[in-house]
């Protein structure tokens, strides 16, 4: 009896991006030894590669009615692991509310009597009951509040999510918009559609929509391992912790113009209008100086 290959896994602990490569070996540089203070920075500028995956695309019956291109710009295979392993824990530290709190022996209340005298009792000398070895005293290096969150470039955040969702290819599917199937709320008819669609229940699926409309919102919301996402919402850890993911068209042609070649190339123009307004707009305030004056 033949069995069927299981599709690879895109666990968050188990995805290709974060395993080293078994051909990746250490390279030792045989350069002189120079201090750090006469060496000069290099300036490295952000390599890309472009991802090229060709998607099917279901109809709400779980048939295949045509295909898709999901092309995305993606870290280089050497460059990738470090790429989103930053990414994501930016994103996890800084979810971090910091409000973790403990009272030292000073700022326990209490503990200003000595609890016995100092000598003549055969035990250890004590001055205070509030001292970290006795029960209710304060705590040695505990935590106290703090901000943790840290930060990460734009482009390389972007970076990272596209290179994921272009990891994620071999186990993503295009679905038609499916909006207006729902006429009621019935959590049982959006099950019985993932399993149309190829998608086990018991899986961790995330989905990609432009506009999620309140009956599907309604109809998948007791699916505890479904993700219902957005534009908005996307981010790094939906998208490594899934192990099914559906987009809807709109979804595709977003995801192309973000994350794609035009969308970075439009990034950089809008910089560049920016950085222009911001000349026009010293200019102006010029003249209106000279012409007052």
């Amino acid at each position: 009896m033949a069995t069927s290959a299981t599709p690879p896994s895109l666990s968050f602990f188990s995805s290709s991006i974060f395993l080293t490569s078994p051909n990746q070996t250490p390279k030792l540089s045989s350069s002189i030894f120079r201090p750090n203070s006469l060496k000069t920075p290099a300036v490295k500028p952000l390599s890309l590669t472009s991802q090229l995956a060709t998607l099917p695309v279901l109809s709400f019956t779980g048939e295949k009615i045509s295909e898709t291109q999901l092309e995305l710009k993606s870290a280089p295979p050497e460059t990738a692991r470090a790429v989103v392993h930053r990414a994501i824990i930016t994103d996890l530290q800084n979810k971090r509310r910091g409000t973790a709190s403990t009272l030292t022996r000073g700022e326990v209340r209490g503990g200003g009597r000595k609890p016995y005298p100092q000598k003549k009792t055969g035990r250890a000398r004590q001055g205070s009951t509030r001292t970290p070895l006795r029960p209710g005293g304060g705590v040695v290096f505990g935590p106290k509040p703090r901000d943790w969150s840290i930060k990460i470039n734009r482009k390389e955040k972007r970076l990272a999510i596209s290179t994921a969702i272009a990891s994620a290819a071999i186990n993503t599917i295009v679905v038609e918009d499916f909006g207006e199937r729902f006429e009621k709320p019935r959590t049982k008819e959006f099950i019985e559609a993932l399993k149309r669609w190829g998608i086990d229940p018991k899986e961790k699926s995330m989905f990609l929509m432009t506009e999620i409309p309140d009956n599907v919102r309604l109809s998948s919301r007791n699916i505890g391992t479904l993700k219902m996402l957005t534009p908005r919402t996307l981010n790094l850890f939906d998208i490594l912790n899934a192990d099914k993911v559906v987009l809807t068209r709109a979804a595709v042609d977003y995801l192309n113009e973000r994350y794609g070649v035009d969308g970075y190339e439009g990034e950089a123009e809008d910089e560049y209008e920016e950085e222009e307004g911001e000349e026009i707009e010293g200019t102006e305030a010029e003249e209106n100086s000279d012409a007052t004056e």
